[in-house]
């Protein structure tokens, strides 16, 4: 077995930038930014960036205010960069990436001092190939040395019936509204950063990541978290004062790649492992659109026959996402129900996604089809999850969940 110093380098020798590796030639940034990825924005520079031919692009694009120029060099503010990722694609010299929590996570896997849990995204689907099943990639994170694997989805299964609770308990007519508060990071910065008027719109809830990387250090106190997405932004989402310390790390799909190509690893030709017991709600999340319908569906169930269903439109991409809200400020949007999405597609049109949009898309279709239940009231597994939360009631579900809710104040 190689060590995780070994592994690492491996990895680094895959990334080349501008005709030579990451690995030769890095300045004492570089080296800080891989042993400690917790000080740096999820986004970072991989050269030094003076002089640009395209008139600092990646700065005007940030609608956040995260870059900044300092003594003619470019600086990545941590506190205001949300990792959105527009910079990135901006940048046509591509001098930014993703910050990467790939050393800390291997060598905390390989040293065995806690449980380490892998926590998936609903994305995750059809990522690793189409062989790749759910159960062969626990199989293959648990090669690398994870004690066990999570679908998140289980745990946006739970979101939903608390988003559906919420919008039944709350909204009354047809001039209330409710904005989401469950999945993308980018989408709650928006509100909470720019457009601040509009939070008493948005439930107190934590998103599905943040949801079970809490629950699993409840059942598992001395367990270490890790999310596996195709998301930058769950780096810094993870860090917010408020819910900071129910993830312990960040990993993309990408980075994961990494890991399994240098250990040799294979995930379609491992055995199954499988325990998934989502529902095609909680599936869904991973693509724009998917949290409405979830939605929606749970309210249907809760309140048959109810006047006001929910009356959703979606905003995918950043800029769709502002488009939305200026139009909701306006009052020049009809609806109920509003969900953002910071990447084109939702999730499976993350930055670091391994999938083409379209093909992730339908990959958590089909894996949507095959789930057993249609929402998280028909998932018996939700159930008992609650019952071993000690939820006894709905009220105690909606009002005294800590595990659940967030504080938004505390995250300003």
């Amino acid at each position: 077995m190689k060590t995780f110093h070994e592994l690492y380098l491996e990895i680094l020798k895959r990334e080349a930038r501008g005709g030579r590796h990451l690995i030769e030639d890095y300045n004492p940034y570089h080296m800080d930014c891989l042993l400690h990825p917790e000080r740096h924005a999820p986004v970072i520079h991989t050269e030094t960036c003076e002089e640009c031919a395209y008139e600092r692009a990646c700065a005007s694009s940030c609608i956040f205010d995260a870059i900044e120029e300092q003594a003619g060099k470019l600086f990545i503010d941590p506190e205001k960069c949300t990792g959105c990722g527009v910079c990135v694609d901006a940048c046509r010299l591509k001098r930014l990436e993703a910050n990467k929590d790939v050393l800390p996570v291997l060598k905390a896997v390989r040293e065995q001092k806690r449980d380490v849990y892998a926590l998936t995204a609903p994305a995750f689907a059809g990522q690793f190939g189409e062989a790749a099943t759910p159960g062969r990639i626990r199989s293959a994170l648990k090669a690398v040395g994870f004690k066990g694997m999570v679908e998140v989805a289980v745990f946006a299964d739970i979101l939903t019936l608390k988003e559906a609770l919420e919008f039944d308990r709350h909204v009354k007519s047809h001039t209330d509204f409710q904005l989401t508060s469950c999945c993308c990071p980018v989408w709650i910065a928006m509100i909470r950063k720019i457009y601040k008027e509009l939070v008493p719109h948005v439930p107190g809830a934590v998103s599905p990541m943040i949801a079970a990387g809490r629950v699993v250090k409840k059942l598992h106190p001395e367990a270490l978290t890790v999310f596996i997405g195709p998301c930058m932004a769950k780096k810094k989402e993870a860090k917010e004062p408020d819910i900071a310390g129910a993830v312990d790390y960040v990993l993309t799909f990408q980075e994961v790649k990494d890991i399994f190509d240098a250990a040799d690893i294979r995930p379609e030709t491992l055995t199954e492992d499988g325990k998934e017991h989502s529902s095609r709600a909680g599936r869904i999340y991973a693509r724009t659109g998917g949290v409405s319908e979830a939605v929606s569906r749970t309210v249907e169930q809760l309140a048959p026959g109810r006047e006001i269903a929910v009356c959703a439109e979606q905003a995918d991409g950043v800029m769709a996402c502002r488009d939305l809200i200026e139009r909701i400020r306006c009052g020049t949007v009809k609806g109920n129900f509003f969900e953002g999405m910071g990447c084109n597609g939702g999730c499976v049109g993350g930055p670091r996604a391994i999938l083409e949009r379209e093909a992730g898309e339908a990959a958590v279709e089909r894996y949507a089809q095959e789930a057993a239940y249609r929402t998280p009231l028909e998932n018996p597994y939700v159930m008992e999850l609650l019952a071993r939360l000690d939820f006894g009631s709905v009220e105690e579900f909606l009002d005294k969940s800590d595990l659940l809710t967030r504080d938004f104040d505390a995250a300003m």
